[in-house]
């Protein structure tokens, strides 16, 4: 697994057409970008990954046959119909700026980001924040661009069991936001992916999932073990 959460933005038609969006655009070029856009790959979408260094994703993409294809933040973001945000929290507004406020525009925007201080020493294996308890990432950048709709999800599992994971049962993804729309669109989404969706409501409730990120990380810093994910039970 990957430590950093990656964000990603996406969009699906809904309204009269019930049929969902196929263009997916990853901003982002990390290990996360490429485990999402391989899992959209699978699951049937048209990917686009955008990069401020395309040099860096020609020998993913050449592994894809060509499949996914590579451009910059603004034509990743011009091609997505739903739009993932798979940076650091630290240049996540620099990457939705190099995106384009036009290219975002009403487009629903998965966000697995985590507020990570870098260069920050874990403390008996819990990671810094550079956000406070009282006000999230994803708060912020929904407010930078109030057109679009931020759904928080992946933001507390690991990459490489970011799609389809193989546990004994279905691990819970958290999810919240402002949209309705966007929201269920991304559930759609997470399904495919393998996941039970849980909905905590509106993107207020991001200053609790985007902590749950450190939570995640603590068996992996402290004894190396990153095989593990969140489940509710109910009753």
């Amino acid at each position: 697994m990957e430590r950093n959460v990656l964000n990603v933005s996406i969009s699906i038609t809904t309204a009269g057409d019930k049929k969902m969006a196929k263009k997916i655009g990853v901003l982002g070029s990390g290990s996360v970008a490429q485990t999402l856009a391989q899992g959209f790959l699978k699951h049937g979408y048209d990917v686009k990954m955008g990069t401020r260094d395309a040099q860096k994703l020609a020998e993913f993409a050449a592994k894809t046959n060509g499949k996914i294809s590579i451009g910059s933040f603004a034509d990743a973001a011009a091609f997505g119909e739903i739009l993932v945000l798979a940076v650091k929290g630290k240049v996540a507004h620099a990457a939705l700026g190099l995106a384009g406020e036009a290219h975002l525009r009403g487009k629903t925007i998965i966000d697995p980001t985590n507020p990570i201080e870098e260069g920050a020493a874990p403390e008996n294996g819990v990671l810094k924040f550079f956000t406070s308890i009282n006000r999230s990432l994803m708060e912020d950048l929904q407010a930078a661009n109030p057109e679009a709709h931020f759904v928080k999800a992946f933001s507390m599992i690991g990459g490489p069991h970011m799609v389809n994971p193989q546990f004994a049962s279905a691990p819970t993804m958290f999810i919240c936001g402002n949209n309705a729309g966007a929201k269920k669109d991304v559930s759609e989404i997470l399904v495919k992916f393998g996941f039970e969706v849980e909905d905590m409501g509106a993107a207020t409730a991001a200053r609790a999932i985007e902590p749950l990120c450190i939570l995640w990380c603590i068996p992996g810093l402290t004894g190396g073990s990153w095989n593990h994910a969140f489940k509710l039970l109910k009753k």
